[in-house]
């Protein structure tokens, strides 16, 4: 193995994490994940350099340290602005940098960065260059396969070529083209062919270079199939929806045991963060609508969205409306159909 390989493969919880995604891995989401698996890598939301740079800063990009190990994720296309911002993210005590080249929205078209970089591999090396100029933490890009009508082999082979040259620690790898043009940034999550093997393809080409793949992974059997080809799976969607899931990957993918015992144990793990923020003025809401599908596929788990998803939002809401939405879920499973 490289040294820059050692490097990237020695952070705690690359083997598995948990993708970045808008308005749902703030850090709220994050301290809860945490309270599933000690050992996956999270991910903030995406955060602009405009925004890291002039904006309220603690607010954007403050994270409690119990979240380690944690990333953050960039936008921006300005290898002096990015720089700049991962210097202030080590500062913040971040474990990792990672570059946004697979965003679609048409924010990051207006603003030149997300997967329209994936037009411009030369100024995606810049950016990596300038960045690991500035820091000593690893920096990361999380790309597409390509955009639009790009032929995926030769896009992610120019993407690669420039970041290798540039020094990147890692690439992970959404195994889906972004159109920009014609779909959403939701249709897009679905609707671009799934290749997996484009990624695989890639990972055999450079066997030194830390990859993680990432896209339309639903369970722990499937990301750890992918194992078998790549360093790291990264899950999105799947870990937010059945946060359940989470319990299961320091056993599987760590071999450690899993921090808490289950679910039930989860939201009592959780209660003195969320009792803490609630303190400092932060509604219950923001915090229990990561939760709500914790208990999913067991009776109940209907009445326990449901409460939290009505009282959860008065603006008095406590402790006592997420005690008593556990109450309506049973602590045994459903027998399987």
């Amino acid at each position: 193995m490289t040294a820059q390989a050692e490097k990237f493969n020695n952070l705690s919880g690359w083997r598995f994490s948990v993708a970045p995604m808008m308005d749902w891995t703030d850090r709220h989401c994050r301290a809860f994940h945490r309270v599933l698996s000690a050992r996956a890598r999270l991910y903030t939301e995406m955060v602009t350099t405009g925004a890291v740079l002039h904006g309220p800063r603690e607010r954007l990009i403050g994270f409690d340290p119990a979240e380690h190990p944690v990333a953050i994720q960039l936008g921006g296309s300005d290898p002096g602005e990015l720089a700049a911002s991962a210097r202030i993210a080590e500062g913040y005590g971040y474990a990792e940098v990672n570059l946004n080249v697979g965003c679609p929205s048409d924010r990051v078209q207006d603003g030149r960065f997300g997967a329209c970089l994936m037009r411009e591999p030369a100024l995606v090396g810049e950016c990596v260059a300038a960045m690991k100029a500035a820091v000593a933490i690893p920096v990361t890009v999380k790309c597409r396969i390509g955009v639009d009508d790009q032929d995926p082999e030769a896009a992610l082979d120019a993407l690669t070529a420039s970041v290798r040259a540039a020094g990147v620690d890692g690439l992970v790898v959404h195994a889906r083209k972004a159109w920009l043009q014609g779909l959403s940034p939701k249709e897009n999550r679905d609707i671009p062919p799934l290749d997996y093997p484009r990624v695989h393809r890639l990972k055999a080409a450079h066997p030194d270079l830390p990859i993680a793949i990432n896209g339309g992974l639903n369970s722990l059997a499937q990301a750890q199939a992918q194992l078998a080809h790549v360093d790291g799976v990264m899950l999105g969607r799947a870990a937010y929806a059945e946060p359940a899931l989470l319990l299961g990957v320091d056993p599987e993918f760590f071999g450690t045991p899993a921090p808490v015992a289950g679910p039930f144990a989860a939201v009592e793990a959780y209660l003195p963060y969320i009792a803490a923020r609630l303190g400092e003025g932060i509604r219950l809401h923001a915090m229990t609508r990561h939760m709500l599908g914790l208990f999913n596929g067991r009776p109940g788990a209907r009445a326990f969205r449901r409460h939290l998803s009505t009282e959860g939002l008065r603006a008095n809401a406590g402790l006592g409306v997420l005690r008593e939405a556990v109450s309506f879920v049973s602590r045994e499973m459903a027998d399987a159909a």
